[in-house]
């Protein structure tokens, strides 16, 4: 069984997390690793939850949503959690359109202001 847990270094390492992250994580109970006296191992149950975690952070959930639809897996399985999965993700969808919109509109705005003051300049050394 100890060949299929990792430490918390490599489990540090696996994910690219500093320490104090994923000792965070334990804290707000995303993770629940095994403990050895002060030794911390991780089965591939939190791996994989680790993995979720990480995906979720990516798509720009909070740690509190990741934390609650991870708890819907444990108290309703796979199914309810599914169809949570899709409320959050149309949500989420929304949200980083109107952040790509937003964003894009600043990138042309900036692109504009950059001509016009390389026009300036062009125009100054004429």
């Amino acid at each position: 069984m100890t060949d299929t847990r990792i430490g918390f270094k490599q489990m540090c390492a696996k994910f690219d997390v500093t320490p104090r992250t994923l000792r965070y994580y334990e804290y707000i109970e995303l993770l629940c690793p095994e403990k050895e006296g002060r030794n911390r191992f991780y089965t591939p149950r939190e791996v994989a939850r680790m993995t979720l975690i990480m995906r979720g952070r990516r798509f720009g959930f909070s740690l509190e949503e990741i934390r609650q639809w991870l708890e819907i897996y444990e108290k309703s399985g796979t199914e309810t959690q599914l169809v949570a999965w899709l409320k959050m993700a149309d949500r989420q969808l929304v949200a980083l359109q109107d952040q790509a919109e937003d964003l894009q509109r600043t990138i042309s705005d900036l692109q504009k202001l950059r001509e016009d003051a390389a026009r300036l300049l062009d125009r100054g050394k004429t």
